[in-house]
């Protein structure tokens, strides 16, 4: 929360909206998101290529200058996020100084400051030492931040940390039962390999792995029926984590695509004052629709049969007077669902474009199944006439509401 009257803090809220969240389709956010992200795989190759001497050779310099170049943008990367992190003070109602320990003590702030602090002293370190900024792999960590999809991933497996846990606990027994009774029918047999438990339990972890180098083998008859019964017993312990972590994995990219979809939902006027519940019936009308850069979307004069909400790229709605362009987030002819009215404009995908569609024919079927709902939706309409044809937020009005003829 802002601070009035505090020194730089407009510009210390700007910072925040740009690097932490920044509203939906906030390009500035989106563009800085992007060249850190670049810098960053940047980093990965170039870490790569210097593994190889002959192009450590010929592109010293290009090397050292990306890693300057990396550091100071991720320094001052992290000196932002230290300063802009006082913005989360007012909405957890706690001080400054408490919100900037608290994000100098978060994960993704601890990576950001091992992917560049120790670097720093690289070139002060004796030669011998300077192996250490192989290290740099690390910032590979820093996509976290920036891939929603990572992000998912890591909540996935934090999600399921102690099923994760326990397929470990499960394994280390397996492990450990299927080493001794190898050990106990082979350790006569070969008693250089199996002649201990700990011998044997490098076969048993790479056998249970499914991995099965082939450097240990049992060659007794019972010695196989054991490790016949432990690769069966290892498909299962390699397919019990996988599952866990796809099913988690796919909970939270349903979970991630809800909240999206539920917010665009939820900010269109129209929808202003619906409970959850009514909120969550609308949702589940929507369908899915792709354009290409360059597909018309509805031309003015058509009938209004449908309202969009914009879940991926840009589109522009060409008024007989001027033009707007809409992004993510944002939507567009929400009275077409209420009123047999024509388009007051053509809607062109700019970009390819992922829209959500809400049809006409199903929203007031719900209507009938729902009285409250359609009570409350036609009172925001009455007291929404009058108003500008495009709002702020970008949504044809008033003129969708004249039934007169093109």
């Amino acid at each position: 929360m802002q601070r009035q009257g505090e020194p730089g803090a407009s510009v210390r809220r700007r910072c925040y909206e740009i690097l932490e969240h920044g509203a939906i389709g906030n390009w500035k956010s989106a563009l800085v998101n992007r060249l850190i992200v670049l810098l960053i795989v940047v980093n990965l190759a170039a870490i790569t290529l210097q593994s190889m001497p002959e192009f450590e050779a010929r592109y010293a310099g290009a090397f050292a200058a990306i890693e300057i170049l990396s550091l100071v943008v991720f320094s001052l990367e992290y000196a932002l996020r230290l300063w802009v992190a006082a913005e989360h003070a007012g909405e957890r109602g706690i001080s400054v100084a408490t919100a900037r320990w608290q994000f100098v003590q978060s994960p993704q702030s601890l990576i950001d400051l091992v992917a560049v602090f120790p670097f720093w002293f690289a070139f002060v370190l004796p030669s011998d030492l300077r192996v250490l900024l192989v290290l740099r792999i690390v910032r590979l960590l820093k996509l976290a931040r920036y891939s929603p999809g990572m992000r998912s991933l890591l909540e996935a497996l934090y999600a399921e940390r102690r099923a994760l846990l326990a397929c470990v606990v499960i394994l280390f027994g397996a492990t450990l039962l299927s080493a001794t009774a190898m050990h106990l029918v082979e350790r006569h047999a070969q008693p250089d390999k199996f002649g201990t438990i700990p011998d044997a339990m490098w076969w048993a972890i790479v056998t249970l792995g499914t991995i099965g180098y082939g450097d240990v083998v049992p060659i007794t008859a019972l010695g196989r029926i054991v490790a016949a019964v432990t690769i069966f017993v290892g498909l299962i312990m390699v397919a019990l984590p996988v599952g866990i972590v796809a099913t988690a994995f796919a909970d939270q990219i349903h979970r991630r695509d809800f909240i999206v979809n539920w917010s665009m939902v939820a900010r269109v006027p129209l929808f202003a004052g619906l409970s959850a519940v009514q909120i969550a019936e609308i949702m589940g009308l929507l369908r899915a629709q792709r354009t290409e850069a360059g597909d018309i979307i509805v031309r003015r004069g058509e009938p209004a049969h449908s309202m969009y909400f914009i879940a991926g790229g840009e589109i522009e709605i060409d008024l007989q007077d001027k033009r707007i362009r809409l992004g993510v987030g944002q939507f567009f002819g929400e009275s077409a669902i209420l009123r047999n009215a024509r388009r007051s404009a053509t809607v062109t995908a700019l970009q390819r474009t992922s829209l959500l569609v809400l049809d006409a024919r199903d929203f007031n079927a719900l209507l009938h199944r729902e009285p409250r709902i359609a009570e409350r939706v036609h009172a925001i309409m009455r007291d929404r006439v009058g108003e500008e044809r495009v709002t702020p937020r970008g949504d044809l009005i008033t003129e969708e509401l004249e039934e007169s003829a093109f």
